[in-house]
């Protein structure tokens, strides 16, 4: 084959620093919009994407050119920039994140899952989010290094 193609799905979960509720709703429309744009520009499309107060789910494409440290290092530190910009003193994103893949046909699943962010945390903390995810992907984690 002379063309490199790939469609790779992933799910992008980070939280705030500390999981702190940080990104009140005031601004939370426009930090998704930017979230958007910057992905644009990095060659990524963006399927679905909720920014809670304290963390944010991305469902996108993965360019062929970008590794996924790139990718989330590329959305990180400009949005970090506009929500200090928006008067958000002190913030910053936690350190890591998680990714995980998505198949072809999960697609639509996970985009109604991050639709429905507001409800499901009304029932369910990030941290738990996480650890159910950390479990359904066989993902070993030692808790004293997955917050901060």
């Amino acid at each position: 084959m002379s063309q490199s193609l790939a469609k790779v799905y992933i799910h992008v979960v980070f939280s705030t620093k500390n999981a702190e509720a940080f990104i009140s709703e005031d601004i939370r429309m426009e930090v998704q919009a930017y979230f958007v744009t910057v992905l644009s520009n990095i060659g990524s499309f963006t399927f679905e994407l909720y920014v809670n107060p304290d963390h944010v789910h991305i469902l996108c494409t993965l360019p062929r050119t970008l590794t996924m440290s790139d990718l989330v290092s590329n959305v990180k530190t400009p949005s970090s920039k506009l929500i200090k910009e928006k008067g958000v003193d002190g913030f910053s994103w936690q350190r890591g994140y998680g990714i995980f893949s998505v198949s072809a046909s999960k697609v639509d699943v996970v985009k109604r899952y991050i639709q429905n962010q507001p409800s499901h945390h009304d029932k369910t903390t990030f941290k738990d989010e996480m650890r159910l995810f950390f479990r359904e992907y066989g993902i070993d984690y030692d808790e004293r290094y997955v917050w901060d």
